[in-house]
């Protein structure tokens, strides 16, 4: 075996020995496996963030006694989270930044 010449020679043989080169074919940042585990991971992703959110505004609601109102803006909040970490999820990597 040759030795490499820089750090990215030794990078790619490491990343080859342990199988950790990126699938050939394969665009944008989206996670490798299964369509099912895609479509599972996001789903996960909304309801995660919307349960915080309602959890947060209700726990807040009962301490400060304002109920409805903080537990209508933190399940908004949570939707929000929720839309934009599916967004991250499915959005292509920008070629320009690295």
């Amino acid at each position: 075996m040759t030795k490499p010449d820089g750090f990215e020679d030794r990078l790619r043989q490491a990343r080859s020995r342990r199988g950790m080169d990126p699938e050939p074919g394969r665009t944008g940042n989206l996670p490798p496996g299964s369509t099912w585990g895609i479509g599972f991971r996001a789903g996960v992703e909304v309801v995660s963030a919307l349960v915080v959110g309602v959890a947060a505004g209700w726990f807040l609601d009962r301490w400060l006694g304002t109920w409805p109102w903080l537990f209508l803006l933190f399940f908004v909040f949570g939707s929000v989270a929720g839309v934009l970490n599916v967004y991250r999820l499915f959005k292509p990597r920008d070629a320009a930044r690295k």
